[in-house]
């Protein structure tokens, strides 16, 4: 048996002709196709880091501007509260009504400072220290001075004190 000659008939010439012009046409439509979708991809990239570029610089914009409004803030915090703990009662047997009696006038003597920022507060530090040693407290027909141990400066005026005989 013998395979007939293809090549010489004009209908398998034509098929053969038009299956590779296809393939080329449709290799050129893809490619098309193709670099038309890498191109919008490669200019929604920029796009999207363009705006990457513009939310950073905003965000450090907003980010100095915070912190500098923070730091106006802590510079104008104030005093909301004093909280005063004599710590060696005990040595001197007092009962606790006489220490928090004592406790009660000192937050009196330096009501003023409630209210008041802290910078304001630690400029009259040394008034403040005078105010509290400078005084003398009558206990059960004892006179006690009171010496200050330690100070924190801060939304809650914090002093610890020691108890003393005059």
């Amino acid at each position: 048996m013998r395979v007939p000659p293809y090549y010489r008939l004009h209908e398998v010439r034509r098929l053969f002709a038009g299956m590779a012009i296809g393939a080329i046409l449709s290799w050129l439509i893809f490619l098309y196709i193709y670099g038309e979708w890498q191109e919008e991809y490669s200019v929604q990239i920029r796009q999207q880091e363009e705006t990457i570029r513009d939310l950073e610089q905003e965000k450090k914009i907003w980010q100095e501007d915070v912190e500098k409004i923070n730091k106006e803030n802590e510079d104008k915090l104030t005093i909301q509260s004093i909280e005063v703990k004599i710590t060696n009662y005990e040595k001197y047997e007092l009962d606790e009504l006489s220490v928090y009696e004592i406790e009660e006038a000192v937050k009196e003597d330096i009501q003023t400072l409630l209210k008041k920022d802290i910078e304001t507060a630690f400029k009259s530090r040394e008034l403040t220290r005078r105010a509290i040693e400078n005084r003398s407290y009558k206990v059960h027909d004892k006179r006690y001075r009171l010496k200050i141990k330690e100070i924190a400066y801060y939304t809650t005026l914090s002093i610890q004190l020691n108890l003393e005989f005059e």
